[in-house]
């Protein structure tokens, strides 16, 4: 892979059960994890890094967080964790503790770099409560981050989405103060991608001058529907996730990727370059 190019994958919303539970008594979220995890480690143009933002597993357990280790065992390239709504912030430090990154302080904030970009996570997650939130000190330490690095193409990486979606049962557990963030992020250009899951759907909206994108879950999904008090349903979509380019020329393009085996590639002309 070219020197001028970084690759970072996004995947989110494991859910994680012990033992091979199934989620809803259908999805086998373990299988589902070990299928991105056969995914990613064959891709033909390898990830730099892999971020996974959050609602690592279902409950916050140590049983859960040992299967989620186990499984990311088989990931043959570099990974970090955030958690999300689901996760226990303490559970989840106990189970990784060589992920240095994660054993400071209250809230699980962390910054990194990989092959230039830097990487800016916020944990929005708020314990017992499905919405998110991020305090005045997490925000003061995203500003002095930016400031650091202004030449730097960043990612800014929470687990709640900073905008609505429209599908309402999300939008009733939302970020609960993205004007907050919206402040200190639109101060920064070199802030190229806010990150996010939550949602377990491929979504993008404007956001404070750059582009919010939420990664689909690794699993299910959740039902689309935009009707006023539409039913809170997931449905089984095809799972993806995100892959995220920076070029040193061409800048940050955002790629929605399948997980899993479909039929081909074949050649779009014949060995005579001719159409059929």
């Amino acid at each position: 892979m070219s020197e001028a190019m970084t690759l970072i994958a996004q995947i989110s919303d494991l859910h994680i059960k012990a033992n091979g539970r199934l989620s809803y008594k259908k999805v086998d979220t373990q299988a589902a994890l070990l299928r991105v995890i056969e995914t990613l480690n064959r891709l033909a143009q390898r990830p730099d890094m892999v971020v996974i933002t959050g609602d690592l597993v279902d409950f916050g357990t140590a049983e859960e967080y040992q299967t989620l280790r186990l499984a990311l065992g088989q990931l043959r390239l570099p990974y970090r964790l955030m958690p999300g709504n689901h996760d226990d912030r303490q559970a989840l430090r106990a189970a990784f503790p060589d992920h240095h990154y994660l054993q400071r302080g209250e809230t699980l904030n962390w910054q990194g770099q990989v092959k230039g970009v830097k990487l800016l996570a916020l944990d929005s997650s708020v314990p017992q409560q499905p919405w998110g939130y991020v305090d005045e000190t997490q925000l003061q330490w995203l500003d002095e981050q930016l400031q650091r690095a202004p030449q730097l193409p960043t990612l800014v990486l929470l687990h709640h989405p900073p905008f609505a979606c429209g599908i309402e049962h999300m939008d009733k557990q939302p970020l609960r103060n993205p004007d907050a963030l919206a402040a200190i992020i639109q101060r920064h250009p070199q802030v190229e991608r806010v990150l996010s899951g939550h949602l377990h759907r491929s979504v993008q909206a404007r956001f404070a001058g750059t582009l919010a994108c939420v990664a689909p879950g690794v699993s299910h999904q959740v039902a689309f529907d935009l009707a006023e008090n539409g039913p809170a349903n997931f449905v089984l979509e095809p799972p993806g996730f995100l892959l995220h380019r920076w070029h040193a020329t061409q800048g940050m393009s955002t790629h929605l990727c399948a997980i899993g085996d479909y039929p081909g590639p074949w050649p779009f002309y014949d060995a005579n370059g001719l159409i059929d």
